[in-house]
């Protein structure tokens, strides 16, 4: 019940202007404490991974809105400790692949690779990505990189693809 209450309050802030609508959605999420603000953390990670080329900036504007309503979100849970940060870097990072890879050249299947030639591990491969799902998750696994690890985003030109009996 909960849940359905609180699905709005995503929408409502990204249609808040006024400080008086500000403060009431602030008071929602904050009486509705886990519940109310799991539904706009879950409404932030949807339009970071579907926003296109010209929304970033307003994607960005409104992450910095929710920060100043939210400074802490880890009162709420403390694994939303880093959210505001995590959001914002990720956005970020897509906004960088969308400015370097043109538009005209984004069709086709692209992939991410993962990989730490140094270490004795598993090489973490993410095939047969559409563009936007691609630069979504460069910009989310890119922060989380640790030393001598690389991401690659990459577009599949050919693919010899065979199944086994």
């Amino acid at each position: 019940m909960k849940s359905t209450m609180y699905s709005n309050v995503f929408e409502t802030l990204e249609k808040a202007v006024s400080e008086e609508q500000l403060a009431e959605l602030q008071q929602t999420i904050n009486e509705g404490g886990y519940s109310a603000f799991y539904q706009l953390q879950e409404g932030f990670h949807e339009k970071v991974k579907n926003f296109v080329d010209e929304d970033g900036p307003e994607v960005q504007q409104l992450i910095e809105k929710a920060r100043k309503l939210f400074p802490e979100p880890k009162k709420f849970s403390p694994s939303w400790q880093s959210l505001w940060d995590e959001l914002a870097e990720t956005t970020r990072l897509k906004i960088r692949v969308f400015q370097t890879i043109p538009k005209a050249d984004r069709d086709g299947e692209w992939q991410i690779v993962m990989d730490n030639p140094v270490a004795v591990q598993d090489i973490v491969c993410y095939p047969g990505l559409e563009f936007m799902d691609a630069a979504y998750m460069f910009g989310y696994f890119r922060p989380k990189l640790e030393k001598n690890e690389y991401i690659r985003l990459q577009k599949i030109q050919n693919v010899i693809m065979e199944f086994g009996d």
